[in-house]
């Protein structure tokens, strides 16, 4: 048959994508948050390269959700009770702050009507099959919430929308008790022997701490949002999430060398944007706070996700080739 070839070589890329698809949703956020790190520096090229990148993968994302909802309904219904299916949500917020820095409000509005309206269905979904001693996944619904909390502010202060820099303020306080909730019910034992997943921890509180950054900055574009003490406790609980995330940030790396994991998994993916989302918010919370000497840390830890980043890239491509190594031999 002559199409036999075409169909052959089409093999290694569905087995590949079945097993990275899970990691897609990660993939998006590393890749957007560092596209919003390297503008946040300067680095207008790399930025938009890399916002690129995370675009043609959010595509991929969004492709395998539609498949799975529209030609496999109990497969989405799985992945959706897990708390990994909330990185759609996740995903999509981070591309669409991105948007919005750019200046392509509508864009950014579009994106986060599809977020708020994809956050309760998948939310509550996760809720209702929540356990005891998950993995760091479980955090994920604080990164989802937040997630909006960041993208609604962002375009709350660019239109001066009251209503929407309101709805960014609940949600915000949402997300921080998502946290403790999530804390609650994580394995500390994943610290030690998690995939790469585990860091999530890290990630939930930098973007906490990024979702305060923009509601402070909402409030110096319209004084009139909330009154002064409401805005001292925001700038005060902004500031106590960057160090709690930081600390977190610490001790994690600290526990890759005292626990080193130095094989691939997809997972490793989980691990890099939480490391970006660290920097972003580090260089968001020192601008939003007037805390300037944080700028220098903020860019470290670009960097250092940056060269995760790369590692994650060259570990995607080299388990890509495997397979389709192992498939040419069946």
């Amino acid at each position: 048959m002559p199409d036999t070839p075409d169909m052959t070589d089409t093999i290694p890329l569905r087995a590949w994508w079945a097993g990275w698809a899970p990691a897609a949703g990660a993939a998006v956020m590393a890749t957007g948050i560092l596209s919003t790190g390297l503008y946040l520096t300067g680095y207008e090229v790399l930025s938009r390269i890399a916002l690129v990148l995370a675009s043609l993968a959010w595509v991929g994302l969004a492709s395998d959700f539609l498949a799975r909802l529209v030609g496999d309904r109990a497969q989405w219904a799985r992945r959706a009770a897990a708390p990994a299916g909330l990185d759609a949500v996740a995903a999509t917020t981070v591309l669409g702050t991105r948007f919005a820095t750019l200046g392509w409000r509508t864009l950014a509005e579009v994106l986060l009507a599809l977020s708020a309206v994809l956050w309760p269905v998948l939310l509550l979904t996760v809720l209702r099959h929540w356990r005891r001693r998950m993995a760091g996944e479980v955090f994920l619904v604080c990164v989802a919430t937040q997630g909006l909390s960041v993208l609604g502010s962002t375009i709350a202060a660019e239109v001066g929308s009251d209503w929407l820099a309101h709805a960014a303020m609940t949600l915000f306080w949402v997300g921080v008790a998502l946290y403790v909730v999530s804390f609650a019910n994580f394995d500390p034992r994943e610290v030690r022997k998690g995939a790469g997943d585990h860091w999530i921890a890290a990630g939930a509180l930098g973007i906490s701490a990024l979702a305060g950054a923009g509601l402070v900055v909402a409030h110096d574009v319209n004084p009139y949002l909330w009154n002064n003490d409401d805005q001292g406790v925001l700038r005060a609980t902004t500031g106590a999430l960057l160090v709690l995330d930081l600390v977190c940030y610490f001790l994690l790396a600290v526990a890759e060398v005292v626990w080193p994991r130095p094989r691939y998994d997809v997972r490793r993916w989980s691990s890099v944007f939480p490391m970006g989302m660290s920097a972003v918010a580090t260089l968001a919370v020192s601008a939003a706070l007037d805390v300037f000497w944080l700028k220098g840390t903020g860019q470290v830890l670009l960097w250092i996700a940056v060269a995760a980043w790369l590692l994650a890239v060259v570990g995607t491509a080299l388990a890509f080739g495997s397979e389709v190594r192992s498939t040419g031999r069946r």
